[in-house]
């Protein structure tokens, strides 16, 4: 990604996006997601192509007042970590910026790379997930 196309999905995230960790099976630990919300689904083809994300479709529940809306969610660790590490200079609004960070720094630290925690590293695990709800 060129920096004018970081600092454009940065400008993006700050506005519509949010930087989160998120559960993909109910019973695993969360992983870091970045997520976009929007209507213009061309922006979200756009943004997909340099994201490699996916997009799907939010319910509307009243067509006739909401027009149709669309999530990209960027979910698989190696992309994510890409896209923050370089959006992060580019991040204007502090807590998305400090939360980029704390994944950045953090993760990989309490993540067991095997998904197997003895109970000092579940400590370790969930204390992080507190501090990032906490930013």
């Amino acid at each position: 990604m060129k920096d004018w196309e970081a600092s454009y999905l940065a400008g993006i995230i700050d506005g519509e996006g949010s930087i989160t960790l998120t559960r993909i099976h109910e019973n695993e630990h969360r992983r870091p997601c970045i997520t976009i919300a929007s209507t213009d689904k061309e922006l979200l083809i756009y943004l997909q192509s340099l994201t490699r994300g996916a997009i799907t479709n939010k319910k509307n529940y009243n067509p006739a007042r909401h027009k149709d809306s669309y999530v990209l969610s960027i979910k698989n660790k190696k992309d994510v970590f890409s896209i923050l590490e370089q959006i992060i200079p580019f991040l204007r609004v502090n807590q998305k910026k400090k939360r980029a960070k704390w994944i950045i720094e953090k993760y990989d630290l309490v993540t067991a790379r095997n998904g197997k925690y003895n109970q000092q590293m579940l400590l370790n695990k969930n204390t992080f997930e507190e501090g990032f709800f906490q930013i």
